[in-house]
């Protein structure tokens, strides 16, 4: 039972430190290696050095983390939270109760320390005086301005180094180890030895102050372990722009818009230093294009010349995508767009979550249009499906579509190392001019194989009977331009055709089943995080042990199609307010397995946690 929490003496005359009174809450058995820091600052004070400090002198600790950002989208000034996780099982989704607080914004303060649940701790400017708003909450009042001021003479350089004073009241409360902290600082400032030592310092002076004025009275512990040996930590974007290098992608077009444009920025970074010749010459181009629409047709365009391209947007951008997608899927041309979601409609909520791009993608253009998309779950599988998208999109002749999120694409992620590609990459059925006079001649839209892909040639190739039309108005198998229904007929049933060629191409499914579960999960992306973790607490809390299945690309193979059968109900977990997913699945499983599915819906903009599809499943299932 909780009574008055630690608070600091009001006064410090002098300008010298008071010890703070203590008035301590009951003692509390020690959480080790299970808890959520919330970071909450302002846009634009220089936090994020220090949050990174945080996180990974955790991860150089041996104590699996995650980190996520939750920043404003228009100015400066605006409020921001950084949360860290840190897990010994390895859970690395959104938890829903934050553990610690460190309320640096006094117009979120009040608010943040409110949300807290009882038993938390919160870590706060002085002056703040927030224990007068929770007697359940273990409160540490620090002087940051003091601190700072006594480790940093320059004035102006003092917004960005206070935030290094709670790096260091965090690691003395938590008990981080110093070393890890400072080796994580040093490297963060590797190129700015002054910077590295002013900040240094200022870590230093908050773990001195909570040392000597603090007595703790919250159970949250951080503890070596060795579960991290081996790993890195990088996040989605910048793993799917490496995955693009690797698959010989050589020309980016593009416009730059919000959770997508450090993929694009990452990739130019990672060109100038492996697409660059012998002579210094670059062998790569980036374009900025004046939109969307410009973007993808320039995708398109060198498709169609024999390059490998990408363009990468959000919402926004694949709307006005839609007229070139449905011409490079029905003149087939190669192309991989990477949509790294964020919420809608319209502008929605640029620096928000959400998985709500699907029915859009998966139908982008007039008419009778689908697309492939590919779903990565991690970022791992962002470097992977990059490549796996480029060998697609060749290999079908159509755009492929990588659906992440900002989630997955912004926020740093704990990974295995990527495995370097060992299989050459697949150019799908382009014709020589060797081939050209071995066959006689070729008929671009012809479906020689069964598997309604046609051959194509590349422009430049030095044989008479190259040369086709590329067409997106009405054409039959020799590109020749009709309007004779039957063409038309015969062109779209060849293009279905294609269609479920691919269901034997994409990622399959990952599936967990025991075969004796009734009830079976569903989710894709991020959400997968959460739902693994909800399996867990099914299992701990109500001796639930529901079967797994998480999706990884459309068109969906058959395993998805046999999960639902098994199962008398299957729960379809996504973010977004429609069940997007859902209505794909409706359109895709026998008639009779339609009313076996249900849905578990988060959208509110923030990732989607465990506990909240547990608390929703369990009561739909009246548990």
């Amino acid at each position: 039972m909780a009574t008055e929490d630690v608070a600091l003496a009001a006064g410090a005359e002098g300008g010298t430190l008071a010890k703070p009174d203590t008035q301590q809450l009951a003692p509390q058995k020690s959480i080790i290696n299970d808890l959520s820091i919330q970071i909450a600052t302002v846009n634009g004070s220089g936090s994020q050095s220090a949050n990174s400090v945080l996180l990974k002198s955790i991860f150089r600790m041996g104590v699996p983390v995650s980190g996520k950002n939750l920043f404003p989208s228009n100015i400066a000034g605006l409020p921001t939270w950084y949360t860290i996780r840190a897990s010994k099982d390895g859970y690395v989704a959104r938890k829903k109760e934050i553990d610690v607080l460190v309320a640096m914004n006094p117009e979120t303060s009040k608010e943040d320390m409110l949300s807290l649940p009882a038993g938390a701790a919160a870590i706060y400017e002085e002056s703040a005086d927030l224990k007068q708003f929770r007697q359940d909450i273990a409160c540490y009042p620090v002087p940051f301005d003091k601190l700072t001021a006594a480790v940093c003479p320059e004035a102006k350089l003092r917004k960005l180094v206070k935030n290094m004073v709670y790096v260091g009241v965090v690691a003395q409360l938590l008990e981080l180890d110093m070393t890890a902290v400072e080796a994580a600082l040093r490297k963060q400032f590797a190129k700015k030895t002054k910077a590295a030592d002013l900040n240094w310092a200022a870590v230093q002076a908050g773990y001195e102050y909570a040392k000597e004025n603090f007595t703790k009275h919250d159970p949250f512990l951080v503890k070596a372990m060795n579960e991290t040996a081996g790993k890195i930590i990088i996040d989605g974007n910048a793993a799917a722009a490496l995955g693009c290098i690797f698959a010989g992608c050589t020309v980016a077009m593009w416009y730059p818009i919000t959770p997508s444009s450090s993929l694009v920025e990452n990739f130019i970074d990672y060109a100038k230093r492996y697409r660059i010749d012998a002579d210094g010459k670059a062998t790569f181009a980036v374009v900025q294009a004046e939109d969307e629409l410009a973007a993808i047709g320039a995708v398109l365009g060198a498709g169609w010349a024999g390059a490998r391209a990408m363009t990468a947007t959000s919402g926004p951008g694949i709307s006005l995508m839609a007229e070139f997608a449905g011409l490079g899927y029905y003149a087939e041309l190669p192309g991989v767009i990477f949509d790294v979601q964020r919420t809608g409609p319209s502008t929605g909520m640029p620096t928000r979550n959400q998985q709500g791009d699907l029915l859009s993608v998966a139908f982008l253009s007039h008419g009778d249009t689908k697309h492939v998309m590919l779903i990565p779950g991690s970022v791992k599988e962002c470097f992977e499906f990059a490549q796996a998208a480029f060998d697609l999109t060749e290999q079908l002749q159509t755009p492929v579509f990588v659906l992440s999120d900002l989630d997955l694409g912004m926020n740093n992620w704990m990974s295995e190392p990527f495995s370097y590609p060992e299989k050459p990459l697949n150019r799908g059925k382009v014709l020589s001019a060797a081939d050209l006079t071995r066959l006689g001649g070729f008929a671009r839209y012809k479906d020689v194989d069964g598997d309604g892909v046609g051959y194509r040639t590349l422009p430049g190739t030095d044989h008479p009977l190259a040369a086709y039309f590329t067409r997106g108005s009405g054409h039959n198998e020799k590109a020749q331009y009709t309007e004779r229904p039957d063409d038309y007929f015969n062109n779209m049933e060849r293009l279905s055709k294609k269609f479920e060629t691919a269901r034997s191409l994409v990622p399959r499914p990952e599936v967990v089943q025991t075969g004796k579960s009734k009830i079976g999960l569903i989710a894709f992306g991020t959400s997968d995080f959460a739902t693994r973790e909800s399996r867990d607490q099914l299992k701990k809390e109500y001796k639930l042990d529901a079967d797994y299945l998480r999706i990884r690309a459309y068109p969906f193979s058959r395993e998805v199609h046999d999960f639902v059968a098994s199962h008398e109900r299957v729960y379809v977990i996504e973010q977004n307010r429609d069940a997007q997913m859902l209505s794909l699945l409706k359109l895709d499983v026998a008639a009779e397995e339609v009313v076996k599915l249900r849905s578990i819906l988060h959208f509110n903009g923030l990732p989607i946690d465990a506990r909240s599809i547990t608390d929703e499943l369990v009561t739909q299932e009246g548990i």
